[in-house]
C-alpha cells in the first residue's frame, strides 16, 4: 500500500467545526436532562425521608398500632391503611391477572390480525379512562349491583368494590406486557411443537407460556406495584372519609394508604390535628416507596433470573 492510502488524519472524520459545536450543544443538553431528573428523585426522596423521621420523632408510637386510623385525632394505626391497601390489591389482581392474561394470549395466539387490529386498541381505551371515572363506576354500579347482590351484609361502598375497580383498571397493563413478553417467543417453537403433532391448546400451555414466563412475572408484578399506588379509585368506592376503623373485610368500608393520604391532604387548611398529622402525608409517603422499590426490584431480579434468550 502506498502512504497516501494508509496515512490517515483524524481531523476528517470530525466533521466541520460547526458540527462538532452543535454535538457538543447537544451532549450537554442531554447530560444536563439527565442530572435534572437525578437531583428531582434525589430531591424527593429526601424530602419523604426527613418528614418521615420528623413522624417517627414526634410521634406516640403506640398510636401506630391502635383501633384506627384518625389522623387529626393522633391514631395513626398502620394496621389499617396496610390491610386495606393490600384487600384491595389481592382482590384487583384476582380481577386483572386471569382477564388480562387471557388477553394477552387471545391476542397473541389466537386472534388473526384483523381481530387484533381491532381489539388491541378497544382494550387499550380502558388504560385511557381516567380513574376518577372509573372510582363512580365501582360506587355506582359496581357496589350495589355485583357487591351487594353477592354479599348481603357488604356495606354501600366496600374495599371489595374498590377493589374490582382497580383490577379493571390494571387489565390493560398486564395484558400489554404479556402480549410483548408471548409475541417475543420465537415462531420456531410453535412450529416445532405443532411439527410434533401438538394442538394449538397444547402447544399454548406447554410451550409458549413457560418461554415467556419471565415477562408474564413481570407483567404481574408491575400489575401489583400499579395497584398498590391507585388513589382515586379507592378514595371514591372505598367507603371512608378521611378516617377508618380497623377492619379485614373486604366488604367493609376502608382506606388504602393512598386514600389516606390524599383524604388528610384534601385541603391545605384541613392538614391539621393533634400530632404530626402534615408528616403522616410523608410517612405514609415513605412507606408506599418502600412497597413500590422492593416490588421493582423482586420483578428484576425474576426477570434476570428466568429470562430465556432464543
Amino acid at each position: 500500500m502506498t502512504a497516501s492510502t494508509t496515512d490517515w488524519d483524524v481531523s476528517v472524520l470530525q466533521g466541520s467545526k460547526a458540527r462538532q459545536r452543535k454535538e457538543r450543544r447537544i451532549r450537554s443538553t442531554m447530560f444536563a436532562a439527565a442530572t435534572a431528573s437525578v437531583l428531582i428523585s434525589a430531591l424527593i426522596l429526601y424530602s419523604l425521608v426527613w418528614e418521615a423521621a420528623l413522624f417517627l420523632i414526634e410521634v406516640d408510637l403506640g398510636t401506630l398500632w391502635d383501633i384506627g386510623w384518625f389522623p387529626r385525632r393522633g391514631i395513626f394505626d398502620l394496621r389499617t391503611i396496610v390491610a386495606a391497601t393490600l384487600i384491595v390489591t389481592i382482590i384487583a389482581m384476582l380481577v386483572a391477572a386471569p382477564l388480562g392474561l387471557a388477553a394477552a394470549v387471545y391476542l397473541s395466539e389466537y386472534a388473526n390480525p384483523r381481530a387484533r387490529k381491532i381489539l388491541k386498541p378497544i382494550l387499550e381505551i380502558l388504560a385511557g379512562v381516567p380513574s376518577v371515572v372509573l372510582g363512580y363506576f365501582a360506587l355506582r354500579f359496581i357496589a350495589p349491583e355485583v357487591v351487594s347482590r353477592l354479599f348481603s351484609s357488604a356495606k354501600p361502598a366496600n374495599l371489595a368494590a374498590a377493589g374490582i375497580g382497580v383490577g379493571l383498571l390494571t387489565i390493560p397493563l398486564i395484558a400489554s406486557i404479556a402480549e410483548d413478553a408471548l409475541t417475543a417467543v420465537p415462531p420456531s417453537l410453535r412450529e416445532a411443537s405443532s411439527g410434533l403433532g401438538a394442538r394449538k391448546k397444547t402447544t399454548t400451555l406447554k410451550v409458549v407460556l413457560p418461554a415467556s414466563i419471565s415477562g408474564l412475572i413481570a407483567a404481574f408484578i408491575v400489575a401489583t406495584s400499579r395497584a398498590i399506588g391507585e388513589t382515586m379509585v379507592v378514595y371514591i368506592a372505598g367507603g371512608a372519609a378521611d378516617s377508618a376503623m380497623q377492619t379485614f373485610s373486604p366488604l367493609e368500608p376502608g382506606l388504602t394508604m393512598t386514600a389516606a393520604m390524599a383524604s388528610v391532604a384534601s385541603g391545605t387548611d384541613n392538614v391539621a390535628g393533634e400530632g404530626p398529622t402534615f408528616q403522616s402525608l410523608y410517612f405514609v409517603g415513605f412507606l408506599l416507596f418502600v412497597m413500590t422499590l422492593v416490588m421493582n426490584l423482586i420483578a428484576g431480579r425474576v426477570v434476570r433470573r428466568y429470562r430465556q434468550e432464543y
